[in-house]
């Protein structure tokens, strides 16, 4: 099964990409490397979800938030490339949570976004990652994350 299939099994549609709203590039390519810009949880709508984890925000909604994030950043990785067939792995991945100081289950919000990498692309979404607190990130936003991609 491909990455496409897949993701169709999976029920995902894949949103329109955003605008950058400031002086950056929502991808780049450096050789077979993609690297995305940070993404957060952005419905539809527009709406980001807001809030501290640990504090007025669960792990379990965290850990929504961190999967919807994936799905933003595939939508990126799909307009860079074409089809999401051409991601050979998920390199490299940094996730960054919007915490209250005390908060230390920061993976646990992460594996949102991870099992989602696996559930795509299967072996190749299995990737390394770090998971790390925040004071705050823009707009409110739980979570944000970035992420390095090898493709064809």
């Amino acid at each position: 099964m491909t990455h496409e299939e897949r993701l169709a099994a999976l029920g995902l549609v894949l949103p329109e990409i955003p605008v950058s709203v400031a002086n950056y590039l929502p991808y780049r390519f450096a050789g077979n490397l993609l690297y995305l810009s940070g993404q957060g949880p952005v419905d539809a709508a527009g709406n980001y979800s807001l809030g501290k984890v640990g504090g007025n925000v669960s792990i379990e909604q965290a850990y929504a938030d961190a999967r919807l994030t994936g799905i933003n950043l595939l939508a990126v990785a799909r307009k860079a490339l074409g089809s999401l067939d051409r991601v050979r792995e998920v390199v490299k991945v940094l996730g960054m949570v919007n915490a209250v100081p005390e908060f230390t289950q920061h993976p646990a919000v992460m594996n949102g976004f991870s099992d989602l990498m696996v559930d795509v692309f299967g072996e190749a979404g299995r990737h390394a990652r770090s998971a790390v607190g925040m004071g705050s990130l823009p707009n409110g936003m739980t979570v944000e994350v970035e992420a390095i991609l090898l493709v064809e």
